[in-house]
C-alpha cells in the first residue's frame, strides 16, 4: 500500500463496527493492517470482500481460545508498530493479549483499545450500543425537532465519528510519540468520550447564551427558517444553510423574495412564520428544478441525495468521492494526500498457501505454521 503510513505493521482483532473503521482508515493511509478472526467468523471468508469495513487489508482465521493461536497473534505483534482490540474491558487479558504480554513482547507497541464506555469507571463492563453512548454523552438529546423525540443520527456518532475515527487519531498520535519516545502506550478510545469531544461547538454555544436544551429551536437544529430540510414538490428534499448574511440574500434570490420587506434573518420570533413560508415556496418546484435555480448562487442550497444517486452528483463524481471496486460503488479514502495517496482494494480472507506466504513477510517460519494448521489453532 502507499500512503502516508507506509512501512507501519498493524495488528487488528478481528470485531465489529469502529474498530474494523479505524482499521479501514489506517489500512487505507498506507499501514499493512492484518486481521486476525475467528476460522469460524461470519466477518471471515464469506464476507472479507463484500463487507467493505474490512476493505484494503488481508483477514486470517486464527483460534485463540488455543496456545498456539495466542502464540501466534504474539509473535506477529513483536513484529508490529500497533494492535487494535474491541472487546470489553478485561477480556483480551483473559486470552493472554492484554497490553502487559503484547508490550512485554515489544515495548515500542501502540496498544488501541476501542470501548463503549472506556476501561474504566461504573459502566466499563455494561452492555450497549451507538444509541446509548450518545445518549448518555448528550450527543443524542438535541438532534431532533421540536416537540417531537431524539432521533437516533444512524450510528454515525458513537460508533464511527465519536469511536473509529478517535481510534484512528489515538493510534497515528501514540505511533508519532512512539517514534520519538521509543515507547508505545495505550491508547483507551470510548465512544462515549468521542460522541462527547463531537459536540464541543455545542457547548460553546451554550456558554455564550446562544443555545437551549429545548430541542428544535436552535440556530442549527432545524430551528431556523435557513438551516432546515424542505420538501419539493416531487417529494424530494432540499437542504438549506445560509447563515451567513451573504448567502442568506442569496437563497431570498433565489426563492423570489429579493427586495420584500421581510423580518431580519436573526429575529427568532419570526422563525416559525418564516419557515412555514419557505416551505410553501419549495413545495412550488421539483428537486431538480431548485437545483438548476441556486446553480451558480451562494446560497448553501442544496439537493439532499440519497445513497444510491450520489456518485451520479457532477461535483462527486469530477472529485471521485466515490469508488467502485468489484462492482460495488462506495465511499473513496480520505483525506487526500498530495505525495502519498493511499488506495481502496477489496478485503481478502487467506487460507493456506496465501497465508503461510503473508506470515512469512512477517518473518515466520513455514514449519511452524504448518504445525499451528494441524492444531487448528491457524485456518
Amino acid at each position: 500500500m502507499s500512503g502516508p503510513l507506509s512501512g507501519v505493521r498493524v495488528v487488528e482483532l478481528g470485531g465489529i463496527g469502529p474498530v474494523p473503521y479505524a482499521s479501514m482508515l489506517l489500512a487505507e493511509a498506507g499501514a499493512e493492517v492484518l486481521r486476525i478472526t475467528r476460522p469460524d467468523s461470519p466477518a471471515g471468508r464469506g464476507s472479507a470482500g463484500s463487507d467493505l469495513l474490512l476493505r484494503s487489508r488481508a483477514s486470517i482465521g486464527v483460534d485463540l481460545k488455543t496456545a498456539g493461536g495466542v502464540g501466534l497473534v504474539l509473535d506477529l505483534v513483536e513484529r508490529a508498530d500497533a494492535l487494535v482490540e474491541g472487546f470489553r474491558p478485561g477480556v483480551a487479558e483473559r486470552m493472554g493479549l492484554g497490553p502487559l504480554e503484547c508490550r512485554a513482547r515489544n515495548p515500542r507497541l501502540v496498544y488501541g483499545r476501542m470501548t463503549g464506555w472506556g476501561q474504566e469507571g461504573p459502566w466499563s463492563a455494561a452492555a450497549g450500543h451507538d444509541i446509548n453512548y450518545i445518549a448518555i454523552a448528550g450527543a443524542l438529546w438535541p438532534l431532533g425537532r421540536e416537540g417531537d423525540r431524539p432521533v437516533p443520527p444512524l450510528n454515525l456518532v458513537g460508533d464511527f465519528g465519536g469511536g473509529g475515527m478517535l481510534l484512528a487519531f489515538g493510534v497515528v498520535s501514540a505511533l508519532l510519540e512512539a517514534g520519538r519516545s521509543g515507547n508505545g502506550q495505550v491508547v483507551d478510545a470510548a465512544m462515549l468520550d468521542g460522541a462527547a469531544s463531537l459536540i464541543t461547538m455545542l457547548f460553546s454555544l451554550r456558554a455564550l447564551g446562544a443555545w437551549q436544551d429545548q430541542r428544535g429551536v436552535n440556530l442549527l437544529d432545524t430551528g431556523a427558517h435557513f438551516y432546515e430540510v424542505y420538501e419539493t414538490a416531487d417529494g424530494g428534499y432540499f437542504a438549506v444553510g445560509a447563515i451567513e448574511p451573504p448567502f442568506y440574500a442569496a437563497l431570498l434570490k433565489g426563492l423570489g423574495l429579493e427586495g420584500e420587506e421581510l423580518p431580519h434573518q436573526m429575529d427568532r420570533t419570526h422563525w416559525v412564520e418564516m419557515k412555514e413560508r419557505f416551505a410553501s415556496i419549495f413545495a412550488s418546484k421539483t428537486r431538480d428544478e431548485w437545483s438548476a435555480v441556486f446553480e451558480g448562487l451562494d446560497a448553501c442550497a442544496t439537493p439532499v441525495l440519497a445513497p444510491g444517486e450520489v456518485h451520479l452528483h457532477p461535483h462527486v463524481s469530477e472529485r471521485q468521492t466515490y469508488v467502485e471496486i468489484d462492482g460495488v460503488v462506495q465511499p473513496a479514502p480520505a483525506p487526500r494526500f498530495d505525495r502519498t495517496q493511499g488506495q481502496a482494494t477489496a478485503g481478502r480472507y487467506l487460507t493456506g498457501d496465501d497465508a503461510d506466504a503473508l506470515l512469512a513477510s512477517w518473518g515466520l517460519e513455514g514449519s511452524r505454521l504448518g504445525h499451528l494448521r494441524e492444531g487448528g489453532s491457524l485456518a
